[in-house]
């Protein structure tokens, strides 16, 4: 059993080694990029909302997490917080 747990804990550090919600990824964005480009960088969001054209996506969670805000599908801002 303590095998069994060991091989969870490290395929479960490597998944979050693996995260694309990184500081090299956030780096890449830029105003004026698509939906597509971004989810191409980043993958699916965890979370989007919006309304009347504008829209707010974000990956990650409360403490490590990049949220991109778009108009129509282009971004017009963008954060990130806890980003290694």
């Amino acid at each position: 059993m303590p095998l069994r747990n060991l091989a969870l804990l490290g395929s479960c550090l490597l998944i979050v080694a693996c995260s694309k919600v990184n500081q090299e990824n956030y780096a890449k964005l830029e105003s004026g990029m698509t939906k597509p480009e971004v989810e191409k960088l980043l993958g699916a969001p965890d979370d989007c909302a919006g309304a009347m054209g504008m829209s707010s996506c974000t990956w990650g969670d409360s403490k490590h997490f990049i949220s991109v805000q778009y108009a129509g599908d282009k971004v017009i801002m963008f954060s990130g917080e806890g980003l290694k």
